[in-house]
Parts: C-alpha cells; sequence; structure tokens
C-alpha cells in the first residue's frame, strides 16, 4: 500500500490576521507553497498534499478573505494584492520557511509574484496553473474590466459580468467544459466557497481585489523581467478549456524562459478538482529535480 501523508490543518496569528492553512510531511525551511485561486481556498490541494508530503514539506494558506482565514470588512482591511502577499510572507517565514517552489494559480498569480519580486532568491521553482502574467493571456473576455479600470463609473460597472454570485462561483469551475466534464465536478466546492465569500462584506472584497487586479496587468512587464534575469525553474499546467485567461499565455512563458516544462490538460480553469493525481505526480517530480539542483 502506498503512504499518503496526514494533512493537518492549522491556524496561525500573523500580522494581526488568523490565517489557517494546510501543510504535509516534516516541516522544513525548504518547501512547497501553495497559493490557490478565486473563489477557492486551500482546499483546492486536499488531494495534492499528501502526495507531496510523502517527500517534502508543503503549505497550503488560505488568503486573507477566502477559505478559513479571517476576513476582516473592507472598511477595516485594504484589500489588495500587496496586501495579501504581505500576509503570506509573514506566515512563512512564522513557520520558518526560507527558500521554496512557488505554485501560483488565478487570483494567487499576482500574490505569488510579488513575493517573488521582493525575494527572487527565495523562490527555487516555480510552478503556473492558469495563472496570468502576460498581455497574450487577456483576451476580450476582459475588455469591459480593462473598461471600468480606465473609467470606473457606475454605467461601465454595470457592463461588468455578475459573477460574485453563487451562479458566477459555480461558473468557475463549469464554465467552458462539455457537460461530461461538467459532470465530474465536486458540487460541494462552490457551495463551500459561496458559503464563505458571503461573510459579512466579502463579496465587496473581492470586488476591491478585481480591481486592483489592474495593478498586476500594470506588473507584466517587471514579471517579464525577473522572468528574464532570474530563470527560475518553470512548470506551466494548463486547463485547455479555461475562458477566463487565453491559452496562448503558456506560449508567452516560452519566450522568456530559457527552460520550460508544460502540460495541458483536458480541464478549465479550476482542474485541480478532476485532476489532482495527475499534477501531484508533476509536482513531485518537478520539486525534487529544482531541489536536487538546488543543492
Amino acid at each position: 500500500m502506498r503512504y499518503a501523508a496526514k494533512t493537518r490543518h492549522l491556524f496561525r496569528d500573523v500580522g494581526g490576521l488568523r490565517l489557517h492553512y494546510r501543510e504535509a510531511g516534516v516541516p522544513s525551511s525548504t518547501a512547497v507553497l501553495l497559493l490557490h485561486g478565486f473563489p477557492a481556498s486551500s482546499h483546492s490541494f486536499r488531494e495534492v498534499l499528501p502526495v507531496l508530503g510523502e517527500r517534502f514539506y508543503a503549505v497550503a494558506p488560505d488568503l486573507p478573505g477566502f477559505g478559513f482565514s479571517d476576513a476582516p470588512p473592507p472598511d477595516e482591511y485594504e484589500y489588495t494584492y500587496e496586501r495579501l502577499s504581505e500576509a503570506i510572507e509573514a506566515l512563512v517565514d512564522d513557520l520558518g520557511v526560507r527558500r521554496f517552489v512557488l505554485y501560483v494559480t488565478d487570483y494567487s498569480t499576482p500574490v505569488g509574484y510579488l513575493m517573488a519580486l521582493r525575494h527572487p532568491e527565495r523562490i527555487v521553482g516555480l510552478v503556473v496553473q492558469n495563472g496570468n502574467t502576460h498581455e497574450a493571456g487577456l483576451g476580450d473576455i476582459w475588455d469591459d474590466a480593462r473598461r471600468y479600470w480606465a473609467e470606473p463609473t457606475a454605467e461601465n460597472r454595470a457592463k461588468l459580468p455578475d459573477w460574485l454570485t453563487f451562479e458566477g462561483t459555480r461558473d468557475q469551475y463549469l464554465s467552458g467544459l462539455s457537460p461530461e466534464l461538467q459532470a465530474l465536478q465536486p458540487r460541494e466546492t462552490w457551495h463551500l466557497d459561496w458559503e464563505r465569500l458571503t461573510r459579512p462584506g466579502n463579496v465587496e472584497a473581492h470586488f476591491q481585489l478585481f480591481v486592483d487586479y489592474q495593478h498586476h496587468v500594470a506588473r507584466f512587464p517587471d514579471i517579464a523581467a525577473y522572468h528574464r534575469e532570474y530563470q527560475p525553474p518553470c512548470l506551466v499546467l494548463w486547463g485547455r478549456h479555461d475562458v477566463y485567461f487565453d491559452i496562448a499565455e503558456v506560449l508567452a512563458y516560452h519566450q522568456e524562459m530559457e527552460t520550460l516544462e508544460a502540460h495541458l490538460y483536458d480541464g478549465g480553469h479550476l482542474f485541480l478538482e478532476t485532476h489532482a493525481a495527475e499534477v501531484a505526480e508533476q509536482l513531485v517530480a518537478f520539486t525534487g529535480n529544482v531541489l536536487d539542483a538546488a543543492r
């Protein structure tokens, strides 16, 4: 029987916030840091953590405002990716982690890249799963967002898709998928997400993060410079039916990275729900390789 490491569910108070995180493996100064996207939480990594924990120390936090981490009302906490990145960095420091393989997706992409830009020496490997850092990945679906960012009027806000709803939360998992692939999605995922999103003030907090995403887009040249200068070992994992980020994003990484491994999956934006076993296998191999090289 294959041994699977137990996943621990823990809390830590850092920077005035109580953050929930899951971890597996023996605590170490070197880790795999798994950052979830919108509207999810560390729950996304529930099947990946036990496999990683067999060989490595793996940590998956809930970002502030997500999952079981604190979600202060927007008038008490500034919901920006800068603030979220500072909270996760404080957690990593408190855990004694000094360097890590960084896994980012969707909304955690700006969080993780802010950490990488501040401390590139800490990133021993980079895993991007349906996360955008290039103009190539922002297709026509982002036109209304760009219009609102440029001119945040009530009229332009009314033109935005109504995604901060139960139906919009569900669609993060189902959009772009055939009925056969939709049938493989666990229904409890978006029910859990929506239950946490409906905490007082949380919908407005997530709208603030959407507005702040324009600053992530403005950092694309800085991120490209980081890629070219530091060349972190990079693994790109992509659900090819993602309706939010174009598959052209994968080739954009290829243009900047001297060494890049990419895998396309028959899934959508949140394809960990259907391909966790395959992703875990790729993460174990990738992490083993980059840590051997780092030694």
